[in-house]
């Protein structure tokens, strides 16, 4: 990749597109085409179209989806299912259609089936029944990754794709009802905290396993693969390593110093028992994290507290001063 192609990374103002951009960005990348949703309507394939056909881009990383936690995930399936399959096949035919040079997609490690071996090697997709409570979403995404891997049989272009973990990180969604589980924890823990509330429930038994990525390390992984990686077969990104969301949720109770008591919920649903990624195929390639979950929720927690609550604070006070 030359340091002024022309590169379309589509989701630029998501959590993973802002790590993305910065990423390419300090790398010396500069022509970066940018467009949020008013600009361009992902799902309107006459949009997309025409945006192709004006801006020609050489490469394009895609990170636009419809994304949520479990809650909005279970609420919403046909929406998960319906804009995700818009979002990914508009970008991806159009690419196809105007010869960029190479495409990465991202997926999700909710592709795999519910009963996986643990870890999760690339070779377990398809192996099984999906976990239901994102099953919307998880189709979406194998599709996605399927059409890349057709694409590059049949036509011969270097169309990829990548399955990251759980992603976290600064301008993470930290709303209450679409959010992932670490956003959620620490909206909720830090305003427990701050309102002396006695205790936060959170849903499920607290015994799932997940496994997380700092935003950071994914946009490294994300450069290197459109540096290196050329292969039609998709690629794990993670860190190989899993903590239950009961340790989970302990861990950032601790780092905010909220005193009262972690309940869980076990009528609501755990999701998946276990997720953790085989890394093995990543880590021969030549890449691997960096950043510590214990440090990257630190960061976190105090980003939160800095940007986020203080702006919240600051909206309900203009309001009660109106």
């Amino acid at each position: 990749m030359d340091k002024n192609s022309k590169i379309y990374i589509a989701g630029h103002k998501g959590l993973v597109g802002t790590a993305v951009v910065n990423k390419f960005k300090k790398e010396g990348y500069s022509n970066l085409i940018l467009k949020n949703r008013k600009e361009l309507n992902l799902l309107n394939q006459l949009e997309v179209e025409l945006f192709f056909k004006k801006e020609k881009p050489e490469y394009v990383i895609l990170c636009a989806a419809r994304v949520g936690g479990i809650k909005a995930n279970i609420e919403s399936p046909a929406e998960f299912l319906y804009e995700n399959l818009q979002i990914q096949n508009n970008i991806i035919w159009q690419s196809h259609l105007h010869n960029v040079k190479k495409l990465i997609f991202l997926g999700s490690s909710c592709i795999y089936p519910r009963g996986c071996p643990q870890p999760m090697k690339e070779e377990y997709l398809l192996s099984g029944k999906l976990e239901p409570t994102n099953e919307g979403y998880a189709l979406a995404k194998i599709s996605g990754i399927k059409l890349c891997e057709k694409i590059n049989e049949q036509y011969g272009q270097n169309f990829i794709s990548c399955m990251p973990t759980n992603i976290y990180g600064e301008n993470d969604n930290f709303s209450s009802e679409s959010s992932h589980v670490i956003p959620a924890l620490i909206r909720r823990i830090h305003e427990a905290k701050i309102n002396n509330s006695p205790e936060v429930q959170i849903w499920g038994s607290g015994n799932s396993r997940r496994e997380f990525l700092q935003v950071e390390d994914l946009a490294s992984a994300i450069y290197f693969l459109m540096q290196k990686y050329n292969n039609k077969d998709f690629v794990n990104i993670g860190t190989g390593i899993d903590t239950s969301i009961k340790e989970l949720a302990y861990l950032i109770k601790n780092i905010i110093e909220y005193d009262g008591n972690i309940t869980f919920d076990t009528s609501k649903p755990d999701g998946m028992p276990k997720k953790l990624l085989d890394v093995n195929k990543l880590h021969k390639i030549g890449w691997k994290h960096k950043i510590q979950l214990a440090d990257g929720l630190k960061d976190l927690c105090q980003w939160y507290s800095k940007n986020i609550f203080n702006s919240i604070k600051k909206s309900k006070n203009d309001k009660k001063n109106n």
